[in-house]
């Protein structure tokens, strides 16, 4: 926190099916000295992806689609509704398990050209038809592995569309309700609309921790939580008897296997190769990771700021330091 400048941070470690350890430091608003808490909220970026995978493989679970379910055309879960003249025809193949493993072969976040930060006041139902229609796929879908905010954007619309309800309504009802998670949310905006808990967030260059348009990321980006409540979360999907989970042991299995083109990216996670699975985000204000390890420990670091060039790779480093923690892991107990 001093080397970059973060006014605050929050972290929660669980092992075995328990909190161990959870804790704030610093400022969740630094004007007037509001301490971080365990119950403050912060923007968790691209560390939403878990939970969009997450929810995906549950709706497979209800028999509400299939991972190799086409998005687009007549008869893909999103139907011709946001096609128009002039998309890729090769879109129309694009499944649903592509999309989770960014191999649908397109709209990548690279050099600065991320579809999501195009047009930032269109809504999304607008900016998906605007997007199609515009660009065409570098790659035939399948065959390569591109990182894409796009392409969960999509499968959060697929969500909503399968549903029948909300993204953010069926991930709530379904995935967290049920583990007892009860504030957790898509954000806002503004400083001057963030929840009541939520904490405030900062940028080294001026200006810049508030001009994201978080809401429209929502599957990509845009949830807002405690660190706690993500690692309750975590243990809701981490595949071991010390605590329930909201997935099956196959769903789990699945979500943890990655593609052809890119073994270290499963659904929604980066999997490493002892069998550690772990995701990090980074906007402008904001900067978390997580990582769930094979011996039974989950991992939450929260940040409202991050490095000014962008995210700063020492995070990770505590994440290791506390996974080699023994001493904490064995007698640790939550914090107030």
């Amino acid at each position: 926190m001093q080397q970059y400048n973060i006014p605050g941070m929050s972290v929660a470690v669980t092992y075995q099916g328990k909190m161990v350890y959870s804790k704030g430091y610093g400022f969740a608003v630094r004007e007037d000295s509001t301490p971080v808490t365990t119950n403050s909220l912060f923007r968790i970026a691209s560390v939403s992806k878990c939970i969009t995978a997450a929810a995906i493989l549950k709706l497979a679970e209800e028999g509400k689609l299939q991972l190799n379910d086409k998005i687009f055309g007549e008869h893909g879960l999103l139907g011709t509704r946001y096609l128009r003249n002039g998309y890729d025809s090769s879109i129309l193949d694009i499944t649903v398990d592509q999309l989770l493993h960014h191999t649908a072969g397109g709209w990548p976040n690279s050099a600065g050209n991320d579809p999501m930060a195009l047009l930032p006041t269109l809504p999304i139902d607008s900016l998906i038809p605007h997007i199609l229609a515009s660009s065409t796929l570098k790659y035939k879908p399948g065959v390569m592995y591109m990182y894409s905010n796009f392409g969960y954007c999509l499968l959060g619309r697929v969500i909503a569309s399968v549903s029948g309800m909300t993204y953010e309504g069926y991930i709530q009802e379904h995935l967290l309700h049920p583990v007892g998670i009860n504030d957790m949310h898509i954000g806002s905006n503004s400083k001057v609309t963030r929840l009541p808990a939520e904490v405030a967030y900062y940028d080294n260059w001026p200006g810049l921790a508030y001009v994201t348009n978080v809401s429209r990321l929502e599957a990509a980006g845009g949830w807002i939580t405690s660190a706690k409540d993500l690692a309750k979360f975590l243990l809701a999907i981490d595949g071991f008897d010390t605590a329930p989970d909201v997935l099956t042991a196959a769903s789990i299995t699945t979500m943890t296997k990655g593609s052809e083109a890119n073994p270290g990216y499963g659904c929604g996670w980066l999997i490493d190769g002892a069998g550690n699975r772990g995701h990090a985000g980074s906007i402008p204000g904001t900067a978390s990771e997580i990582w769930s390890s094979r011996n039974g420990v989950n991992v939450v670091l929260l940040c409202n700021s991050r490095n000014k060039d962008a995210f700063f790779n020492d995070l990770h480093g505590v994440v290791l330091t506390i996974l080699n923690n023994k001493t904490l892991l064995s007698t640790g107990t939550s914090q107030p």
